[in-house]
């Protein structure tokens, strides 16, 4: 970018799934994870909004691969809403796993937001859950709470940051997905689509050196 972003009351920062098992060690690591956190904190201190999304699956979570006999993790199944990806289980509601990383300082956090919840429906959106039926109420919030612009960093950028950051866009939000402050997965080309998909919506990719 060669014009720096300069922040507005109306901006928040919304931090997505910051957790124990999508670290390094977790049940569902997203490669170099924790090395968001430092990045997050620094972030945190200079937006006046901050808002955290949290996975919080109940046992036997229809996304885990455990659930489906005979399947493994990372196949792809067909359930009442669509194709899914079949994970570890992961982010099992009060588990250490589940857990927000203990070096992420939380203390500008207005709201933590959990989501995945129903035992049937994954939920990689922090705006709608997979179904696209089932809204989580963060439109709302923000919406009310008069914010425009979202920037968004956390884990993983292929999947949930991706998604929200989408799903942002179509809440009539504008959307800066702070890359350096995020890690992937890359399934299957998983990155490389969710770069083209976010860019088709208008989300804007930076760094956090983007920020003035």
């Amino acid at each position: 970018m060669t014009n720096l972003l300069t922040l507005a009351p109306d901006d928040a920062l919304l931090v997505v799934d910051p957790q124990v098992d999508f670290c390094p060690g977790g049940a569902l690591a997203v490669p170099g994870g924790d090395e968001v956190i430092p990045l997050i904190n620094a972030l945190a201190g200079r937006f006046s909004r901050v808002f955290v999304t949290q996975d919080w699956h109940p046992p036997g979570h229809g996304s885990f691969a455990s659930s489906h006999p005979g399947r493994q993790p990372f196949e792809t199944v067909e359930v009442a809403y669509g194709p899914q990806t079949l994970w570890p289980d992961h982010c099992v509601q009060g588990t250490p796993g589940a857990a927000i990383h203990p070096a992420l300082h939380l203390d500008r956090a207005e709201l933590v937001l959990r989501k995945g919840f129903h035992p049937g429906i994954d939920s990689y959106s922090a705006f709608v859950e997979n179904d696209r039926r089932t809204p989580t109420g963060l439109a709302s919030y923000l919406q009310e709470r008069g914010i425009r612009r979202l920037f968004i960093a956390g884990l993983a950028l292929d999947y949930c940051v991706h998604y929200s950051a989408v799903d942002g866009r179509r809440a009539g939000f504008h959307v800066v997905v702070l890359e350096d402050a995020c890690r992937a997965i890359d399934l299957q080309g998983s990155l490389a689509a969710a770069r083209r998909g976010m860019a088709e919506a208008g989300v804007l990719l930076a760094t956090t050196a983007d920020l003035a």
